[in-house]
C-alpha cells in the first residue's frame, strides 16, 4: 500500500504536464486521444440513454421514463462498463495528450467505482440514513419550462409503480443473502414516505403544477393539472402505499441487525472498494484509523487554547456541555438560522475576490430542509441551484457552528465549487457531472479553514465551532473506520463524538446512523482537506513571496473534480512551475485564456 497522500511516480509522469495549453499551436489530437474521446463520450451518451445521469438536466433533456434497475439491467451495466475498462487499457497512456491523461484517471476511476457498486450489489440496499431513492422522484422546487416537460414528468410518474416494483425486488434479494441496510438505520425513515401517498394535490410530486410559467396557455396549463392529479391518484399514491408496507411489514422485520459492513456478504472487499471509492486513495482501514486518531488529538490541543480564549475557566467536558445547552448560542426562530447562515455567505462575497482568482457567475440560495427529510438529515447540504440549512429541532442547531458550515456547504464550498464546473463548458460533459467525495468534500472542509484567512470567525465561540467540527471530520475516520472494520457498536460510535465534539445530540445520533449506512462516504471529508493544506504548506514553503493564493486555488478548482492521486500530482506540478498557471489553465474561460 502507499502511504498516505504520496502520489506516485507513474501518476505525477502522467500528469507533469496536466493543465497545459490547449492553443492552435498545439499537435492535432493523436491516435490515442481519438480513441479515448470516442469511448468517454459513446459511454456518456450511453448512460445518459439508460437514464443513470441522475442529477440535474433530466427533466429538460426529455426523459419520460425512470431507469431501469431490476438484476437484469444491473447485469447488463456491469457487462458495459467491464468492456469500457478493458478498451480504456487498450489506448497506450503514453500516447495521451496531457488534458486526455487527465480525462482517462477520471474515466478509469468513475466506472470502476460504478462497476464495483453493480459487482457488489449495492443496488439491493438502495437507501441509506438520509437519501432515499423515493424522495428524490419529485422536485424540491420550481416548475419546468414547457409543455414537454410537464409531459415528461407526468409520464415518469406513471412510471413510479414498475420502478418501485424493481426496488423491491432488488431489496426482497438482498435480504435473502444478508444485504442490507441495517435495522438501527431503517427505524423512523419510513416516515419520509408518509407525504407521498397522499392522493391528492398535498402529496409533493404535486408540487411543479403549483408554479407554472405563464408561457404555458391556461388550457394546457389546466389539462396538465388534470394529468397531474390523475397520475398522483392511479399512480404515484398507490405506489408508494406498497413501498411503505413493505418497509414497515418486510423490511424492518427481516434487516440485519449487525451495523460491520465487513460482516456483510464479501464484506472485506467491499468495504476496501467503498474505501477506494470515495477517497480515491490507496489505504486500508486500519491505516486510515490511525491518521484519524493523530488528527484528533491534534485539534483537541488547538481547542484547548481557543477554550481559554473564551474565557471559561472549566475543563472540556463541562465546556462542550455549556455549549450544548445554554440558550445564548440556539437560534429562537428558522428566520434567525436562515438569516445567520444568509449574512456569512454574503461577507464571503465581498472577500473572496481577493483568495480566489476565478469567480463564476452563477449565484444561489439558502433554504431550509424540506419538513420531510429534517428530522433525519445533516445540518445542511450545499449544491448548485441551493443550499439547505436544518431548522427542524432548532435547540439542537447552535449558531457557533454555523459560520463553518455555510463557508463548507454554500460559499466558497461546495454551491460556489459547483458553479464553477458548471462554467467549465470546454471539459468533456462526463466530466462535468463526475464527482468525487474526496475532492469536493476535502475542498469544502479546507473552506471552513480558509475562513480564518478571510476573517470571517468573529468569536472564539465561533472559532471553537469550527475546531469542533475539524474534529468532527477527523473523528469520522476512527468511527468509520471503528464500526465498519473494528465492529464498534452504535454506542461506542456515539460516545467518541460526545467525547470530542460540541455537537448536539441530536446531530451525534443521526451523523452516526449515517456512517453505518454509508460506508466509506464519512472518510472522504478529512483525507481530501489534508491533501490540500499539506500541499499549500509545501507551495508556501517553496516559493515563499512568489505564492499566490488566488492562482492555488484557481489550480483547484479549474482541475475540477478529480480523483485525490490527480490532485496532488496537479499541486505538484503548480509549484514546480512557480506558483503559476499555464496558459489555458481555465476551460471555463474562452479560448483558454486566462483574463489580464
Amino acid at each position: 500500500m502507499k502511504t498516505y497522500l504520496a502520489v506516485s511516480t507513474a501518476a505525477l509522469a502522467l500528469l507533469a504536464s496536466a493543465c497545459g495549453p490547449r492553443s492552435s499551436d498545439q499537435p492535432q489530437a493523436s491516435a490515442a486521444d481519438r480513441k479515448l474521446q470516442a469511448l468517454y463520450e459513446r459511454e456518456w451518451a450511453w448512460r445518459q440513454q439508460e437514464g443513470l445521469r441522475g442529477n440535474r438536466g433530466a427533466d429538460e433533456a426529455g426523459l419520460d421514463h425512470l431507469p431501469r434497475v431490476d438484476a437484469k439491467t444491473q447485469a447488463a451495466h456491469l457487462d458495459y462498463w467491464t468492456k469500457a475498462l478493458a478498451e480504456l487499457d487498450g489506448i497506450p497512456a503514453n500516447e495521451l495528450s496531457a488534458e486526455e491523461k487527465i480525462n482517462a484517471a477520471v474515466f478509469r476511476r468513475s466506472i470502476q467505482t460504478l462497476a464495483d457498486e453493480v459487482r457488489f450489489k449495492t443496488y439491493e440496499a438502495p437507501f441509506n440514513a438520509d437519501t432515499f431513492f423515493w424522495a428524490s422522484l419529485s422536485p424540491r422546487s420550481g416548475g419546468f419550462r414547457s409543455v414537454k416537460a410537464y409531459e415528461n414528468y407526468i409520464a415518469r410518474m406513471r412510471d413510479v409503480p414498475r420502478y418501485f416494483d424493481e426496488q423491491i425486488a432488488n431489496m426482497r434479494d438482498g435480504l435473502k443473502r444478508g444485504y442490507s441496510v441495517p435495522r438501527v438505520v431503517v427505524t423512523g425513515r419510513d416516515k419520509t414516505i408518509e407525504p407521498y401517498i397522499a392522493s391528492d394535490q398535498s402529496n409533493p410530486f404535486y408540487g411543479p403544477f403549483r408554479e407554472m410559467p405563464a408561457s404555458i396557455p391556461a388550457a394546457e396549463q389546466a389539462r396538465l393539472k388534470a394529468e397531474g392529479d390523475k397520475a398522483i391518484r392511479e399512480a404515484v399514491a398507490p405506489a408508494y402505499n406498497k413501498l411503505l408496507g413493505f418497509i414497515r411489514n418486510d423490511y424492518m422485520a427481516q434487516a440485519r441487525t449487525t451495523l460491520a459492513a465487513e460482516q456483510e456478504p464479501d464484506g472485506k472487499a467491499f468495504y476496501q472498494s467503498q474505501i477506494e471509492a470515495f477517497t480515491t486513495l490507496d489505504l486500508t482501514a486500519e491505516q486510515i484509523h490511525q491518521k484519524g486518531l493523530a488528527e484528533v488529538a491534534r485539534i483537541a490541543a488547538e481547542m484547548e487554547k481557543v477554550k481559554a480564549e473564551t474565557g471559561y475557566k472549566g475543563d472540556m467536558p463541562s465546556f462542550l456541555k455549556f455549549l450544548r445547552t445554554d440558550p445564548q448560542f440556539y437560534p429562537k426562530t428558522p428566520r434567525e438560522l436562515l438569516g445567520f447562515s444568509a449574512y456569512v455567505a454574503k461577507r464571503v462575497d465581498g472577500k473572496v475576490a481577493d483568495f480566489i482568482g476565478f469567480l463564476p457567475r452563477r449565484r444561489f440560495t439558502i433554504i431550509p430542509v424540506p419538513p420531510s427529510l429534517a428530522p433525519i438529515y445533516t445540518g445542511g447540504r450545499g449544491g448548485l441551484e441551493s443550499c439547505m440549512m436544518n431548522t427542524y429541532d432548532l435547540p439542537s442547531r447552535p449558531l457557533y457552528t454555523l459560520t463553518a458550515l455555510t463557508l463548507h456547504e454554500c460559499n466558497p464550498g461546495h454551491s460556489f465549487q459547483a458553479a464553477v464546473a458548471q462554467e467549465a463548458t470546454r471539459r468533456p460533459a462526463f466530466r462535468r457531472s463526475t464527482g468525487f467525495s474526496g475532492y469536493g468534500e476535502g475542498w469544502a472542509l479546507y473552506m471552513e479553514w480558509l475562513g480564518t484567512k478571510m476573517g470571517v470567525y468573529d468569536t472564539p465561540y465561533e472559532n471553537f465551532g469550527r475546531l469542533s467540527y475539524e474534529i468532527w471530520r477527523a473523528s469520522r475516520l476512527v468511527i468509520d473506520t471503528g464500526i465498519h472494520h473494528y465492529g464498534w457498536s452504535r454506542e461506542q460510535a456515539q460516545q467518541y463524538l460526545r467525547d470530542h465534539t460540541a455537537l448536539s445530540e441530536h446531530e451525534i445520533e443521526t451523523e452516526v446512523d449515517r456512517y453505518i449506512a454509508w460506508p466509506g462516504q464519512a472518510l472522504a471529508y478529512k483525507l481530501g482537506e489534508m491533501l490540500i493544506r499539506q500541499k499549500r504548506a509545501e507551495a508556501e514553503a517553496k516559493l515563499g513571496p512568489a505564492f499566490d493564493q488566488r492562482n492555488f486555488h484557481d489550480a483547484i478548482l479549474a482541475l475540477g473534480s478529480v480523483p485525490l492521486t490527480v490532485l496532488g500530482a496537479r499541486l505538484d506540478q503548480f509549484i514546480a512551475d512557480g506558483g503559476k498557471n499555464p496558459k489555458g489553465w481555465n476551460p471555463a474561460l474562452p479560448e483558454f485564456e486566462k483574463p489580464e
